[in-house]
C-alpha cells in the first residue's frame, strides 16, 4: 500500500471545523442577520463530507479579530479552521497577511490547485486569488476567497483530503 492510501486509512474520519466568514460590510450589518451564502456553501460541503462545524461566525476584516479567532481555534479541539473572505487585492483584505505568519508550513499546492480549477471556470481572473492553506501546531488552516463559487471550488477540491492532511500535519 502506498503512503497516501495508508495515511488515509489511519486518518480520523470525522473532523471538527471552525468556519469564519470575513466581511467588514456584513459584520457591520450583523444585527440584521445578513445572508452569508459563502458560509452556507462551506457548511453544506463540510457537513456532506461527514465532518462537524463546531464554530461558525462572522467577523470583520480586522487583524485583531482574525488573530483572536485563530487563538480560539488553537485552544479548541477542532482540526480545521476555514476563513472565507478577506483574501482579495483591496487594502482592507488582510486575512492572508494576518494569518500566514502563524503557519509553520504553507501548503502551496492548495492555492495552485484552486487557481487551476478556477481558471477553467472564470478564466484569467483566477490568478487574482490569493487563497492559501497552512499548518500551525498540527492543525489545518485555510484562507478562501469570499465568493460562493470559489468556496465551492476550493472545498470540492480539498474535502476528501482533509483527513489525510490533518493526519500528516499531526504526525
Amino acid at each position: 500500500m502506498k503512503p497516501p492510501e495508508l495515511h488515509r486509512q489511519q486518518a480520523k474520519r470525522r473532523l471538527h471545523f471552525h468556519l469564519l466568514t470575513v466581511s467588514s460590510s456584513r459584520y457591520r450589518r450583523r444585527v440584521e442577520h445578513p445572508p452569508d451564502e459563502s458560509g452556507d456553501v462551506a457548511e453544506k460541503i463540510i457537513e456532506a463530507g461527514g465532518h462537524t462545524i463546531q464554530t461558525r461566525r462572522l467577523i470583520s476584516d480586522d487583524a485583531r479579530m482574525l488573530k483572536t479567532a485563530l487563538r480560539e481555534f488553537m485552544k479548541s479541539n477542532s482540526d480545521v479552521l476555514v476563513y472565507v473572505g478577506g483574501t482579495g487585492l483591496s487594502k482592507r483584505d488582510i486575512t492572508i497577511e494576518t494569518v500566514r505568519p502563524y503557519f509553520e508550513k504553507e501548503i502551496n499546492g492548495f492555492g495552485e490547485l484552486l487557481r487551476s480549477q478556477s481558471f477553467a471556470r472564470v478564466g484569467a481572473a483566477a490568478m487574482l486569488s490569493r487563497a492559501t492553506a497552512g499548518v500551525a501546531k498540527g492543525r489545518l488552516i485555510l484562507c478562501l476567497p469570499g465568493s460562493p463559487d470559489a468556496v465551492e471550488t476550493a472545498l470540492a477540491v480539498f474535502i476528501s483530503e482533509f483527513p489525510h492532511a490533518v493526519h500528516i500535519a499531526k504526525s
